[in-house]
């Protein structure tokens, strides 16, 4: 029996709550698809990791048409690792890799703890609460804070800009119709808050945070304050909306699979391999883009060079000749080749702090709320299969916390 081949992909057709049923169509009928939009979609996972290792698909151009009229955020996007290719990629990576080292993110461990055990202990003082807004949101862009040293005193502010910024980013902009200037004036205000920071640690002779250590390696990166001022941002920026769906996604993966929390509650020493299952089994991205530089093979589809090629990491995550019985969340699965944080040169250089974050964060919440549940209100997803999860999910804490 032969698989209908679906009709030409078109995101807007794949349903958010559960993406995963239209991934798998294409992945089994049609799995290097020529879409509706003239880009091509890769969804079985061999592709997906043979094109991110490819050096002949490049990262190309920003996916969102900044208008000219917003100098700030085109300067400031221009100067993302994401959006770069070699050799000015490999430089900047370099100083990002030199600074941003396993000992910065073990250094910051006890207060991430502390961070993760405050906004829990606020969540289950109350009866019921949207987990989004009180804890998957707030406690990455604290984190980020800490790394960056951002003082206690401006962190309301340094997290309105942030999601003032996300306004230039995928649906966000059709949702609404001033998005750009609200994230042209957060880019402006951002620039100037981070070119103040390195000047105040240029005076410094002491910085112990990752704007000093970047500084530190600036010069033998060729790292100019353009450079590292963008860098500051992205951090920001790629650091938050990831990790606030890997806490909220990978809560709701436990929730609808009660044995599965069942058993990390009774052993969580399981949470470091549970984790990058629950990356594996609902990715907070779920594409990314690639362009061709040159004609190339992929299976059996020749993409011609010049074209966009779209990375469907949900569909490869949840490949069975990759994951046996891939749609089974299974938390003690050897999931490590997932391509939940990409593969090859622009691996996610921030996996080792979400996998910190989530890893603390999910541990103090099953450990202080043990009836944790979700609430009657049905889980609303924001409008985006890129940076995908939900923005508004009510739990029930159970009615206060447990004695520790």
């Amino acid at each position: 029996m032969t698989t209908r081949t679906p009709g030409p992909f078109r995101t807007a057709d794949v349903p958010l709550m559960d993406p995963y049923s239209s991934y798998r169509r294409y992945r089994e009928s049609d799995p290097v698809h020529l879409g509706a939009n003239g880009s091509f979609y890769v969804f079985r996972h061999s592709d997906v990791v043979r094109v991110l290792a490819d050096r002949r698909y490049v990262r190309g151009p920003h996916p969102v048409r900044i208008p000219p009229d917003c100098p700030h955020l085109r300067r400031t996007t221009a100067n993302w690792m994401v959006f770069m290719d070699p050799p000015r990629h490999t430089r900047v990576r370099t100083l990002v890799a030199r600074s941003f080292t396993p000992r910065i993110v073990e250094g910051l461990r006890p207060r991430i703890r502390r961070l993760a055990a405050s906004l829990v202990t606020a969540l289950g003082e109350e009866d019921e609460a949207d987990l989004v807004d009180r804890l998957a949101a707030p406690f990455p862009l604290l984190v980020i804070s800490e790394l960056l040293g951002v003082r206690h005193e401006e962190r309301t502010w340094f997290r309105a800009r942030a999601l003032d910024l996300q306004q230039a980013t995928g649906s966000r902009v059709a949702r609404r119709a001033d998005g750009f200037a609200v994230a042209e004036a957060a880019a402006r205000e951002l620039d100037a808050y981070f070119r103040a920071e390195l000047a105040r640690r240029r005076a410094r002779p002491a910085r112990t945070d990752l704007i000093g250590a970047m500084l530190d390696h600036s010069e033998a990166t060729s790292a100019d304050d353009d450079t590292l001022v963008g860098t500051c941002i992205h951090l920001l920026t790629a650091g938050h909306e990831t990790t606030t769906h890997l806490l909220s996604k990978g809560l709701l993966a436990l929730f609808a699979h009660p044995g599965q929390l069942a058993a990390l509650r009774a052993r969580p020493a399981l949470m470091v391999n549970a984790l990058e299952e629950l990356v594996r089994y609902d990715s907070p991205v779920q594409m990314i883009t690639r362009w061709a530089a040159e004609d190339t093979r992929v299976g059996e589809r020749t993409i011609p060079g010049g074209s966009r090629v779209v990375l469907v990491l949900g569909s490869a995550n949840r490949d069975p000749e990759q994951f046996p019985d891939p749609d089974r969340l299974d938390i003690t699965r050897h999931a490590l080749r997932h391509s939940g944080f990409g593969f090859g040169s622009h691996y996610c250089v921030g996996a080792p702090l979400a996998r910190a974050e989530a890893e603390i964060c999910l541990t103090e919440l099953l450990h202080r709320l043990p009836r944790l549940a979700l609430s009657d209100e049905p889980v609303h997803y924001g409008d985006d299969l890129v940076f995908h999860g939900p923005d508004r999910m009510m739990v029930r804490t159970g009615c206060g916390l447990d004695p520790l």
